[in-house]
């Protein structure tokens, strides 16, 4: 799915409720995942200029889960360990940053290289 526009966020966070709703998430996970999508997709538009999300509903054992991928082509992230820590921000923003979007999900991968961009991995598996 391609978000190169603000008018692009409700119906990528709608399709992630659906794909939650359908697999039986319980409400409290839905609206971490939801939560956790939407600070990624709002950092994908303001700092990457937009890109693209793929929305993945996986496996493992018993478990199901979505895995959310964010790739964009913007300026990457010089530190990525200073942008994992509480409180740090490159916007004026009071947004969930970086950590507290890992605190809401089960697995979370971030990949960046300045200059070529940035691509965030999280996983909410439903019981989890």
């Amino acid at each position: 799915m391609t978000i190169v526009k603000e008018q692009d966020v409700v119906p990528f966070r709608n399709r992630v409720k659906e794909y939650a709703v359908k697999m039986g998430m319980s409400l409290v996970n839905q609206t971490k995942l939801i939560t956790a999508a939407s600070e990624l997709v709002r950092n994908l538009l303001k700092y990457g200029k937009g890109g693209n999300v793929k929305i993945e509903v996986i496996n493992q054992g018993r478990d199901n889960g979505i895995r959310l991928t964010f790739v964009d082509q913007g300026p990457g992230i010089e530190n990525i360990e200073l942008a994992m820590k509480d409180g740090y921000s490159t916007g004026k923003s009071m947004g969930l940053g970086l950590p507290g979007t890992k605190r809401l999900v089960s697995e979370f991968n971030i990949q960046s290289s300045v200059g070529k961009g940035t691509t965030v991995t999280i996983i909410k598996w439903k019981n989890g």
